[in-house]
């Protein structure tokens, strides 16, 4: 298998970095997101199982606000503390502190905090007597990991519609234009919040899809594998791509990994599933959550076993989906890939 080197290889472990060649755009979901957020009070909701692409995307967004001369602010909420989830009072001084810090404003908390109005209010009165009065050009704000505060149900419970109560403003008070919000949350965990509740069902609703096989082959090229070009390139990618299908991590890593002079894609396929094989931590992952559920580990043990499409209960079947593990049509679920199919058999068996 011929190989040229490329000019610097990525692990594929962490954000594509926004000026890597790596980076596969995704048609045309990256000119929507520069758009859409161009936009007065504009909100883009990203949502995807892990290791789709999500926060990648959301740091190309973040570029072309800071281009277009906008307050790029970002928020990764893994990046707080335990003690921040304590209760929702904590969380909302934590957020306005932060935005306040990136913005280079000094924070004024206790000046328009007021327990007897409550932590929302105060917040929603931070943000539109201070900060956004501050600041004469608009504030894209991106709040990444968001899924952290579904482990923690009073502070989803009163966070999330506040995001939505604060996009719905501005269409009345033109302050609230000035605020664009990019809301970020892994799929993989279930939030249930009263749908005209939830800021996930209004603004511009962002789903990650796979990677096309001519996406894959770009790709491919531009790690060096020249085996992967012209007519030829296509049938050399088809055991990779009956794999893992266009899933954009584990087509990277396999590509990573296929760099090796050593790593040919025939060794690479076989040993995927196994507990030594390049996949092993993505897939262990997937096993520890599926092993806090027994209805789920039951019905997707049925799904790897079948050989047609297997019709599934549909809160099961959503969960199973928004894992990443099965691909639905209606409630008849197939696993998502061959690696999958391979990989939970022999676990769950």
């Amino acid at each position: 298998q011929e190989r040229k080197n490329p000019p610097s290889l990525e692990f594929p472990s962490s954000p594509v970095p926004l000026d890597s060649i790596f980076y596969i755009e995704r048609p045309p979901i990256e000119e929507c997101a520069k758009a859409e957020i161009s936009k007065p009070g504009s909100l883009i909701c990203i949502k995807a199982p892990r290791q789709m692409g999500k926060t990648s995307l959301m740091h190309r967004i973040l570029a072309h606000a800071r281009q277009s001369d906008l307050h790029a602010v970002l928020i990764s909420l893994h990046r707080a503390d335990s003690t921040v989830f304590a209760n929702l009072d904590k969380f909302l001084r934590w957020l306005c502190a932060n935005v306040s810090r990136q913005l280079g404003l000094e924070p004024k908390l206790d000046e328009y905090w007021d327990e007897d109005i409550g932590s929302k209010v105060s917040c929603t009165i931070y943000f539109q007597e201070y900060l956004l009065a501050a600041i004469a050009k608009p504030i894209v704000l991106a709040l990444d990991e968001v899924n952290q505060t579904f482990e923690y149900p009073e502070i989803s419970g009163n966070f999330l519609p506040l995001l939505r109560s604060w996009y719905e403003d501005a269409s009345e008070l033109s302050i609230w234009q000035k605020l664009r919000l990019v809301v970020v949350h892994t799929t993989e965990v279930y939030a249930p919040l009263d749908i005209n509740q939830s800021p996930f069902n209004v603004g511009l609703p962002m789903q990650l899809p796979e990677f096309t096989s001519e996406q894959v082959k770009d790709l491919a090229v531009r790690h060096g594998l020249n085996w992967a070009k012209g007519n030829v390139g296509a049938q050399n990618l088809a055991p990779l791509l009956a794999l893992v299908g266009g899933h954009p991590y584990l087509v990277r890593l396999a590509l990573y990994h296929l760099t090796c002079p050593e790593m040919t894609i025939e060794q690479l396929v076989q040993d995927a599933a196994s507990l030594t094989g390049i996949y092993r931590s993505h897939l262990r992952r997937h096993l520890a959550s599926l092993q806090k559920d027994s209805e789920l580990t039951t019905a997707l043990h049925k799904v790897v076993t079948e050989s047609e499409s297997v019709r599934l209960e549909a809160s099961t079947a959503y969960k199973l989906e928004s894992m990443g593990l099965v691909k639905l049509r209606g409630n008849q679920a197939t696993p998502s890939c061959e690696l999958y199919r391979r990989y939970f058999r022999e676990q769950l068996g």
